[in-house]
């Protein structure tokens, strides 16, 4: 038996996406004369089986017509992803292989530990980089940086010495809660500087002189368990780029390597959730 959940009206579906926390939220809108829907309803179900640790929802268009009309969902079936109550993506049509693709790319590796944050409310940000905007000074041409932004077996090192700097584009505006790094004892980094929001990416000599928002000292256990490391949550509350330099390793040994870098924290919701409700009201009226 699947685990879908049928939404019969939109405070249900407000109620739901809330209660979804920091999981992955698939939602089917569809329609009872809609052929293609009835086609890819059993796929959608054993999906759900699959993928226990995502919500899936299905939505009919004509008894939620203002969640439908506010989702933009224009053509049935459609479906739509969401995590923290925000957008992800979406696909439409009843394309079974599609849809498990966009499920794949959202959901995480599947494990529990994995996509259920280390960080209470928070989540892990990696859906939200944009890697084709990513950049790294120093890394090796075998070992570079999109190898550390996933859990696969690739690792990011250092090139001809022990510095780095990792810059980080995100789709959306964020908040970042934490850094985890996890790396060997030996050449994982120690003396970190960050800095947001700058216009490219900074070179050696301006890490070093400009002034950061924020300095951390790793320690062996932190990159051997790869613990999450709070950051001054305070500053970090709409950032666009991340940029970290990496001034040195924990025995200075010639180059630094980094397994697995994951960056916990929230989005900055461009479709919240409390916003929706407005369009029932006059505009301007809630705030």
């Amino acid at each position: 038996m699947g685990a879908v959940r049928v939404i019969n009206d939109d405070g249900q579906f407000y109620g739901e996406m809330a209660s979804a926390g920091t999981k992955l939220v698939v939602v089917d809108f569809t329609a009872t004369w809609c052929g293609p829907c009835q086609r890819i309803a059993p796929v959608f179900e054993q999906l759900s089986v699959k993928y226990p640790n995502a919500v899936f929802l299905k939505v009919d268009v004509d008894k939620c017509a203002e969640t439908a009309a506010v989702q933009g969902v224009s053509a049935m079936p459609t479906f739509i992803f969401y995590r923290n109550q925000s957008k992800l993506g979406l696909c439409q049509g009843a394309d079974p292989v599609g849809l498990e693709s966009k499920i794949q790319q959202f959901y995480g590796n599947g494990s529990s530990e994995e996509t259920e944050s280390p960080v209470s409310g928070h989540t892990d940000l990696s859906s939200f980089i944009t890697k084709t905007q990513c950049e790294c000074l120093n890394e090796s041409d075998e070992h570079n940086f999109l190898q550390c932004l996933t859990a696969d077996d690739g690792y990011l090192e250092s090139d001809c010495d022990e510095q780095l700097i990792l810059s980080i584009t995100f789709s959306q505006a964020v908040k970042i809660h934490s850094l985890k790094f996890k790396a060997p004892s030996d050449k994982g980094p120690k003396n970190i500087k960050l800095y947001i929001n700058q216009p490219r990416t900074i070179d050696f000599d301006m890490a070093d002189s400009n002034t950061s928002i924020q300095d951390l000292t790793l320690t062996t256990k932190d990159i051997e368990e790869g613990n999450p490391v709070p950051l001054r949550f305070v500053k970090f509350q709409n950032v666009q780029n991340l940029q970290i330099f990496v001034k040195d390793n924990q025995s200075g040994s010639e180059t630094t390597r980094i397994d697995h870098l994951a960056i916990i924290g929230s989005i900055i919701s461009t479709t919240n959730m409390g916003e929706f409700r407005r369009v029932t009201g006059k505009k301007g009226e809630s705030h």
